[in-house]
């Protein structure tokens, strides 16, 4: 993609978000005489709340960037060894730049390591994309054995047990898969290009494309002590990220279904607010997010609209903008232009896949 289309995709996510809010407006205007909000009563919620255990909450998400920090100094050291906590501020200021600018951003941490290593950027890509595989089959795995294992009466039971189910199910054929690319990555990215080619040549192309960088990615472990080791962070950074909205939730003690939230509860909130996460615009996204997790929360376990619209806002708070204040400081003592290097890092990021150069299957 050249910069000059990377840039015009951009303004298009920009007016898809501006019109998606527009539309939310317009519809809270019309409805305006049905929606029953008292203000009050949520600055109330937001007043009432335990700030102790959102502190705790907060601080379980700043343990999550050092698990970050350290799982990619493991992924990295057969290629040059790093301090565990090296690369925590390459962590903190590359999410804090999704926050403040949106997923455009996300290529700011593979970025930000190359920089501070000096290896090349496009090892470091690689090193993401498997990066975003431990995060994948971990949360898909602690979902599915909460929700598998509980006796709790939960809301639509069926599909809840089907979508655990199914979770469990991907989380094998995840690793079934990453096993076939670590030991026939050409082959299978070959299989793959020719399978969506049949639909779209272009298609086929990044498929496969997407599928040799994994390959890449996967040769930063050559051991199982390599692999058991990177399972075991996300693993645990995970579980203290859902500590957090756990904490969270159950913050809001004028709420009785807030208050006395259950683990396996929780989940379902969880994966609510990582499907909202996707749709993640500057500042847009942000209300988006709040607004589909209010809506999950009044939904599924029958919570007043003001205690969940304030417990979704401090949801997203804790879990997503409370790192910013320690990411800004950061960059300002690195010297760094987090806009700047977003748009060197996508830029950058957009030439290391156009010039590379193709693999040879048969090295695969």
């Amino acid at each position: 993609m050249s910069p000059r289309n990377g840039e015009r995709l951009k303004k298009n996510h920009v007016f898809l978000g501006l019109a998606v809010l527009a539309a939310l407006a317009a519809l809270l205007y019309v409805e305006r005489d049905r929606i029953h909000f008292n203000f009050g009563v949520f600055g109330s919620q937001l007043a009432l709340a335990d700030w102790g255990k959102i502190a705790i909450a907060i601080g379980c998400i700043y343990l999550g960037y050092v698990f970050r920090s350290v799982r990619w100094a493991l992924l990295i050291r057969h290629s040059k060894r790093v301090s565990p906590f090296a690369l925590l501020g390459t962590q903190v200021m590359g999410f804090t730049a999704v926050a403040l600018i949106g997923r455009v951003a996300d290529p700011v941490r593979p970025y930000l390591v190359s920089r501070k290593t000096g290896l090349p950027l496009s090892s470091q890509i690689a090193v993401y994309i498997v990066e975003r595989m431990f995060d994948l089959g971990s949360m898909a795995l602690i979902f599915s054995v909460v929700l598998l294992s509980t006796h709790e009466a939960l809301p639509h039971p069926e599909l809840l047990m089907k979508v655990a189910k199914t979770g469990l199910l991907g989380t094998a054929v995840l690793a079934a898969f990453t096993i076939a690319v670590r030991l026939a990555g050409g082959a299978v990215a070959g299989f793959m290009e020719r399978s969506f080619g049949i639909f779209s040549k272009k298609l086929g192309h990044s498929v496969g494309e997407k599928i040799h960088a994994f390959r890449a990615g996967l040769d930063t472990m050559r051991t199982l002590v390599d692999f058991g080791g990177a399972a075991l962070l996300s693993l645990g950074m995970w579980i203290f990220i859902s500590l957090a909205y756990l904490e969270t939730t159950r913050a809001f003690v004028a709420s009785p279904q807030l208050a006395s939230m259950t683990l396996p509860r929780c989940m379902v909130l969880m994966a609510s607010s990582l499907v909202a996460s996707g749709f993640q615009l500057p500042v847009i996204g942000w209300f988006t997010q709040i607004g589909l997790i209010a809506a999950a929360m009044s939904s599924f376990f029958a919570v007043a609209p003001e205690p969940a619209t304030a417990c979704s806002a401090t949801l997203l708070l804790v879990t997503f903008l409370s790192i910013i204040p320690v990411g800004l400081i950061w960059a300002r003592f690195e010297h760094v232009s987090l806009r700047a290097v977003a748009a060197e890092s996508e830029h950058e990021a957009e030439e290391t896949t156009e010039d590379k150069p193709a693999p040879n299957n048969a090295q695969q």
